[in-house]
């Protein structure tokens, strides 16, 4: 991480507890299933940053959610959480 308030996008996903490690959010955003802002991102270092939405297409459904904090650990459940802000319809059951 930077001292910026930007991340890596396959990190952010490890430490917000979407994937369970570093490999497989890299594996999923190769394939096509992640978006940020509305756009296929392919590149497992792509940057984001606080206010960014990312869209994830993973174990048959996707989530949606608004970047709040960069994070620096992979740390407990409610740490993670404290990183997004889930959106959509799909909210109630990530």
């Amino acid at each position: 991480m930077t001292g910026d308030d930007t991340a890596r996008l396959d990190k952010w996903l490890f430490f917000a507890r979407i994937f369970k490690s570093r490999g497989l959010a890299a594996e999923r955003i190769e394939g096509g299933g992640v978006r940020i802002n509305g756009a296929p991102v392919r590149k497992p270092g792509r940057t984001i940053r606080p206010g960014d939405q990312i869209t994830v297409s993973a174990q048959g459904r996707v989530i949606a959610l608004r970047v709040l904090a960069p994070g620096t650990r992979r740390g407990p459940a409610a740490e993670a959480q404290g990183l997004y802000e889930l959106l959509g319809n799909d909210a109630s059951q990530a």
